[in-house]
């Protein structure tokens, strides 16, 4: 992909440095790794609207926090960090949309899960490293294989093989004991057709939140063959996370006196006091995957491209129950012997009906795909066409591994549930371009997705969890795009999704699926030293699944249908090169985001509380960029983020309400080539929020109905929580590259 397009507003590299960096398509090398993401990605003759990131740009930023934090520059993105600081459970939404409505693919292949639609970035340890190129298509896209994108895609492309061999060896550290450690290495062209490559990483942190620690080790290998015509590549990678639970956040109150307060692993005694916190509630999950790739061109603009995936997850969290805390503030049975399945029995003379308990949550889990695509290019048309499918497994278990009272004749291993989930795709779809002549192109795209989803057993809050359902959707998508010249294009196009509810929607009611229609107008204006993207969208929902603001009991955001719903928005984004020494790239979003008619039943009676916000939908999102090059081969850059207020909930309560925040980022980098041991050294340092801001990135908002504090009466209560982000904290780093 040419580095023509590099969208992204706040992010991208000034046009100066731009020009000295060698085209990521002027090799036959780099062009045989694009195929494995040609399906689902889109270039400047197309009418999606979308930024690209190339490795350079990543690697700007790359000290070891999670790739989320990296993209939070980009048009309409906001981040956030359980943790506080950007290392362990991190997340994005665009245009208000979370992480269960964009479709993440790497190298083509689908990354969600396929139970909760979510990506976990978590298990994606240093990942950034291994990035050759992304590309973040807003709106529907074009993502022609896996779920169907709801608000976004994201499509990852791994490292491209290197002509020549190189070995790299990076080291970061910074606030709050992170640091990051990580060897590559790659072999070149052997015999100009082999080579490998691969990558082993380490990062710790002990986060801005109390107790909010990672431990995060990964590795990445990849082999391949080439010759003009065949690309065979196998790819395979993973870790293991360790990460201290963190994900209740904090009520207005402590926030306000206790920023870095963790409520998470409480240890109480029989009488209530405080003994202290558990030294290992954590998240311990391991993830592999391997991919086989075959690209084959043949004669006459002809290709094929044959991927095959195999995922395996396992893992669990670990938590300590107090039957004291459980029973007297929690107001949850599970410390009860009712609850775990266990009969009462007498302790010293007394029925015994509880204990405290360590229990772990497991999910052991498969993941097979097979995608198989062909394309057809000339200079008229661009075609593909293709069929996927995919198999998921998973089982769900929790068991006790230590109880202060376990039952007669139980011990630790103890299962106390057990419950299957399975679930099937298939996906056909063909895709086109059509140049016309050379002023008009049309663009189509028609996808079909079938999906069975079964689940059998017992879930965690001990409920028979049984679900059977089938799904059938037809995803059209249609534009036309107009180029005036070799610097005007405009774009308009329309697309259809829709999307299954996930396992946690079921959990918590009977959802429907989500529908969209997406209606997007855009204009591309591009010189050598100035450019210019703005595009207008409307996003029509019925039946979205919009966040209510509830969390469940392990941290998950909870969704309800919300009837009808829209997203109107603009969106600017610009980069212009004034002289030598300087660059800015700004952009801005703003955005009208509404349920239609929204009922909530408050203080027993059902109320249509009119048009309402749609809840984690900022009005405004702005970034800015600015570098300068006071010398050859540094350079200083001041990042700016300003994300508008927004609600944490649907029913526009004030208690819901998030504060806008504008924080600054300092970016330094210089490279010294050739100083004798090493091709090149280079030296990074990033200062995040240079102002020491207080701002809190997300939350979750609830309510819940009072009938026993006033018999006869029903009151509904409102309550928050946050996740505040670190203040002035820094990363140091330096890569050596052999």
């Amino acid at each position: 992909m040419k580095t023509l397009l590099f969208a992204c507003a706040a992010t991208v590299t000034t046009f100066g440095a731009l020009a000295q960096q060698t085209p990521q398509d002027s090799t036959d090398v780099e062009k045989l790794d694009e195929v494995l993401v040609q399906s689902v990605r889109v270039d400047a003759d197309s009418p999606i609207t979308y930024s690209n990131l190339s490795k350079a740009e990543i690697n700007e930023r790359n000290l070891g926090q999670d790739l989320p934090i990296l993209l939070n520059y980009l048009p309409s993105v906001v981040t956030t960090s359980d943790a506080g600081a950007g290392v362990g459970y991190t997340g994005f939404r665009v245009r208000g949309t979370g992480n269960r409505g964009i479709n993440v693919t790497i190298n083509g292949i689908p990354y969600n899960d396929a139970e909760s639609l979510g990506t976990f970035f978590v298990n994606l340890q240093d990942f950034s490293s291994s990035i050759e190129s992304v590309q973040l298509q807003r709106g529907v896209g074009t993502s022609t294989n896996g779920a169907g994108a709801f608000g976004a895609s994201l499509n990852i492309l791994t490292d491209a093989a290197t002509p020549e061999a190189y070995a790299e060896v990076n080291a970061s550290g910074g606030s709050f004991d992170t640091r990051r450690a990580n060897v590559k290495f790659g072999t070149g062209l052997i015999n100009d057709h082999f080579s490998f490559s691969g990558r082993l990483s380490a990062i710790k942190s002990d986060g801005y939140v109390d107790r909010a620690s990672s431990d995060l080790k990964s590795y990445y290998l990849q082999g391949e063959y080439r010759n003009e015509k065949t690309l065979l590549k196998a790819v395979v990678f993973g870790g293991h996370e360790v990460t201290y639970q963190s994900w209740n956040g904090i009520d207005a109150q402590t926030l306000a006196t206790d920023r870095t307060y963790n409520p998470i692993g409480f240890q109480y005694d029989d009488d209530g006091n405080f003994q202290g916190f558990y030294e290992d509630q954590v998240d311990n999950y391991k993830q592999d995957h391997v991919q086989l790739h075959w690209n084959q061109k043949y004669g006459g603009g002809w290709s094929t491209q044959l991927s095959l995936n195999y995922t395996m997850g396992r893992g669990f969290f670990e938590e300590y129950v107090d039957s004291w805390y459980y029973a007297n503030v929690n107001f949850s049975s599970d410390a009860t012997f009712d609850f775990i399945g266990w009969e009462s029995y007498e302790v010293d003379g007394e029925l015994q009906t509880d204990t405290d308990l360590i229990r772990r949550r497991w999910l052991d889990n498969r993941y097979y795909v097979a995608n198989l695509t062909t394309n057809y290019k000339s200079n008229s048309v661009d075609f593909d066409a293709g069929v996927f499918g995919s198999i998921y497994s998973g089982d769900h278990y929790g068991e006790i591994t230590w109880a202060r009272y376990f039952a007669q004749d139980e011990e630790a291993g103890y299962r106390y549930y057990f419950g299957t989930a399975d679930k099937n795709e298939f996906t056909t779809f063909a895709k086109a371009t059509w140049r016309i002549n050379d002023m008009w192109s049309v663009f189509g795209d028609l996808q079909g997705r079938f999906i069975s989803y079964e689940t059998d057993g017992i879930n965690s809050d001990i409920d028979e969890f049984i679900i059977d359902e089938n799904y059938s959707f037809f995803n059209p998508k249609a534009g036309l795009t107009l180029t005036l010249n070799e610097e005007n294009k405009i774009y308009a196009s329309y697309a259809r999704a829709n999307r299954e509810p996930s396992r946690t929607d079921f959990e918590n009611g009977n959802p429907v699926p989500e529908t969209l229609n997406d209606f997007e107008l855009g204009y591309r204006f591009t010189k050598e030293r100035a450019r210019v993207f703005a595009n207008l969208y409307f996003m029509d929902y019925r039946d979205q699944l919009v966040l209510t603001g509830a969390i469940d009991d392990v941290g998950a955001p909870i969704r309800q249908n919300s009837g009808s719903s829209y997203r109107l928005g603009l969106e600017v984004e610009a980069g212009f090169q004034l002289g030598r020494q300087f660059a800015i790239t700004p952009n801005i979003a703003l955005s009208t985001n509404k349920n239609r008619d929204f009922f909530f039943q408050r203080d027993g009676e059902l109320q249509n509380l009119g048009n309402t916000n749609i809840s984690f939908s900022p009005e405004i999102i702005a970034g800015n960029r600015l570098d300068f090059f006071p010398v050859q081969n540094l350079r200083l850059s001041l990042l700016s983020k300003y994300v508008g207020e927004q609600y944490l909930g649907n029913i526009d309560a004030e208690s819901s309400k998030l504060d806008a925040y504008f924080i600054n980022d300092f970016n330094v980098q210089y490279d010294l080539k050739n100083i004798g041991f090493a091709k090149r050294v280079t030296l990074t340092a990033l200062v995040n929020n240079i102002f020491s801001e207080e701002y809190v990135s997300n939350g979750y908002f609830f309510t819940y109905d009072d009938d026993f504090s006033n018999p006869g009466t029903v009151t509904t209560i409102e309550g928050a929580g946050y996740y505040p982000q670190a203040k002035i904290n820094f990363l140091i780093g330096a890569t050596v590259r052999f």
